[in-house]
């Protein structure tokens, strides 16, 4: 469908996208890594979010910097730092998440090469009265960043505009998210797997017209039937379409998925109702959980389990990015909830370069004839 193009256009030039942003809406490029970047505020105080992912190029200027240990996204963000390719940036922002991420930041910062910069200390607690109060804190102090960066304020009334145009962004996400659970065969995973990676680098304000247009165009279509296993995907960034593709090869389809790069970062409505810096907080202290955060000793698992039954899936794939510390440790708890609900699984950790895909497609297509 052409309505996927704008997408792929995204995923496949992101720094295309920039300079049409700046040169359009005169923005500023505020890179982030992680799905717990408060958005809402970069876009409310003038910046442009986009979400950075690694380019495909061989890693060798990070090494100087980075263990060889250190998974394969921080590294290959480096590399692209250090070469150049990300100056279309004026600034980064990072969460804090995992320690190979937080040691990226420290190296970005030290060599000084953007102009603005700020770690936002999201706490790994969530679930507390404390917690919500310190991630208050948190978000204004960054908020006062962001005011100074500009040297202006950053009003209630301009996060409250971007608060209403994430909340259709994700609305018309979900919609996606929900059809192709319904549907399996009306959207191909790799297609699906752009718009939401597409949807993390375009400007967000034709963002939310393709959307809006390609929702109604897949309602408005035939769905083809399905007979195969419905699966779902877990783990931290899929970087790699052709896993979707190579699934569907196999005789399968995701459903569902709890990815940061997924349904993760599309969860979670903010109240218009609330005042804005509340609501923030209330979306980002209760929407979908990773490793990295803490919202209760089985809110994982529990929530792993509900995507699975929810969506009538037949098994669990596990995306392992090689070196994730959070998600490693996480794995065997997850894997025991599923087994005890008699829900298969498989874990597939991902080659750094597509080259390695020959044995993972051998490994999917066994895992979806067992089930």
């Amino acid at each position: 469908m052409k309505e996927f193009k704008a997408f792929w256009d995204a995923v496949n030039d992101p720094s295309a996208v920039a300079a049409g942003i700046k040169s359009k809406a005169g923005k500023k490029i505020m890179g982030h890594v992680c799905s717990y970047a408060p958005e809402e505020l970069i876009h409310g105080a003038g910046f442009h979010p986009m979400r950075i992912f690694p380019g495909q190029a061989e890693v060798s200027l990070a090494d100087n910097h980075l263990q060889s240990y250190c998974c394969s996204l921080v590294r290959g963000i480096l590399e692209d730092c250090l070469a150049g390719n990300l100056d279309y940036l004026s600034g980064m922002v990072f969460p804090h998440t995992c320690d190979s991420i937080m040691r990226l930041s420290d190296i970005i910062r030290l060599k000084g090469q953007f102009e603005f910069f700020a770690d936002v200390l999201v706490p790994s607690k969530l679930d507390t009265a404390s917690a919500k109060a310190y991630l208050g804190q948190v978000l204004e102090r960054f908020r006062q960043d962001l005011e100074r960066a500009e040297d202006r304020e950053v009003t209630d009334r301009e996060i409250a505009a971007s608060i209403r145009l994430f909340n259709s962004i994700r609305k018309n996400l979900s919609r996606l998210f929900e059809l192709k659970s319904k549907h399996p065969g009306l959207i191909f995973g790799k297609d699906l797997y752009a718009v939401v990676r597409g949807a993390m680098i375009m400007d967000r304000n034709e963002l939310a017209r393709h959307l809006e247009r390609l929702v109604q165009k897949l309602e408005e279509k035939e769905p083809p039937p399905f007979a195969g296993r419905r699966l779902v995907l877990a783990g931290s960034a899929c970087t790699m379409p052709e896993i979707h593709s190579l699934i569907e090869q196999g005789g399968g389809a995701i459903v569902a998925d709890d990815l940061c790069t997924g349904q993760r970062w599309a969860d979670g409505q903010i109240d218009p109702d609330m005042p804005p810096m509340e609501g923030l907080v209330e979306r980002y202290a209760q929407r979908m959980v990773c490793p990295a955060k803490h919202a209760g000793i089985h809110a994982r698992g529990d929530r792993l389990l509900e995507i699975a039954k929810e969506h009538g899936a037949h098994g669990v794939i596990f995306l392992l990015v090689k070196f994730c510390d959070p998600h490693a440790f996480d794995l065997p708890y997850l894997k025991s909830v599923l087994d005890q609900a008699g829900i298969k699984s498989q874990v597939l950790e991902l080659p750094e370069h597509q080259q390695g895909m020959g044995q993972a497609a051998t490994r999917l297509e066994t895992f979806i004839q067992m089930i």
